[in-house]
């Protein structure tokens, strides 16, 4: 009998222990609600379609497509941080996944009563987070322990954007419009030497002048935080010297970097003849 009793209580203990890891091991469920996108992209291309993009409990890369405003259900780690991103595009314009800026979230910052809000500022702390995390697998064994994204401080750093009074020290255009800064080498000098917010400055950029028959616009660009461009004469466009920038009016899609520019013609509406 004591024997017996001995092993029932080994059992429940045993089960018990199980179910508390268990419990600490189990994925958020969470229905993704999606940003409301900019209105001078609506007046353009119409409402989007999204790519969403996370990483489960297991490491593993998983994407989920759907249409309209109604977001997916996703599965995210339970125990550390993880990003989200939300892809905008239009199949029917030729637009693919990845050409426009993403939306985005950070869990578990951006999770509340079962829902993790995508914002467009959660775009640019997603990207961070996973070039963050391309750039610590990158660093060598011997140059010590990586800063991994999993310990930035990302409440800390939304601030810098959204609270006024942190905003101190960081450049205006960037401020403005987060996209004109270089995340990929931000986070590389980040990991090797600290997070500075004085590194937080435009890509440099230099003027694309193009004919006057494309039109005066308005062009909207790839950034949600981009007002849209109107020309009185010949369009100009800023533009990076390698990486390619896209902006799109009625009729035209540029994808333009300093070197090479690519012109296409934007699908027609339907009912609407050329």
């Amino acid at each position: 009998m004591k024997t017996y009793f001995a092993f029932a209580v080994l059992c429940s203990l045993f089960l018990s222990v199980s179910c508390v890891r268990a419990f600490l091991a189990d994925d958020l469920r969470l229905a993704a609600k999606l940003p409301e996108p900019p209105g001078s992209w609506k007046a353009v291309l119409g409402s989007p379609h999204w790519r969403v993009e996370w990483f489960d409990g297991e490491g593993r890369k998983r994407s989920a497509t759907v249409a309209g405003t109604g977001g997916p259900e996703i599965s995210l780690p339970g125990t550390s941080a993880s990003p989200v991103l939300a892809l905008p595009f239009w199949p029917e314009k030729g637009i693919a996944p990845g050409v426009f800026r993403p939306a985005g979230a950070i869990s578990p910052f951006d999770v509340s009563g079962g829902k993790l809000a995508l914002s467009w500022q959660g775009g640019v702390d997603a990207t961070l987070f996973i070039e963050l995390a391309r750039s610590a697998d990158r660093e060598s064994p011997g140059q010590g322990t990586p800063r991994l994204p999993q310990n930035f401080n990302w409440p800390r750093f939304r601030g810098l954007f959204d609270d006024p009074e942190n905003a101190a020290g960081i450049n205006a255009q960037v401020h403005a419009d987060p996209w004109l800064a270089d995340w990929s080498g931000i986070a590389q000098r980040a990991v090797q030497s600290g997070f500075d917010r004085r590194r937080l400055v435009p890509e440099a950029r230099s003027g694309l002048e193009l004919p006057p028959w494309l039109g005066p616009g308005p062009w909207v660009g790839a950034s949600p935080f981009a007002a849209p461009l109107v020309f009185e004469e010949s369009p100009v466009f800023q533009v990076r010297s390698s990486a390619a920038d896209t902006w799109v009016s009625a009729e035209w899609i540029l994808r333009a970097n300093a070197e090479t520019r690519i012109l296409l013609e934007l699908p027609a509406k339907e009912g609407r003849a050329r």
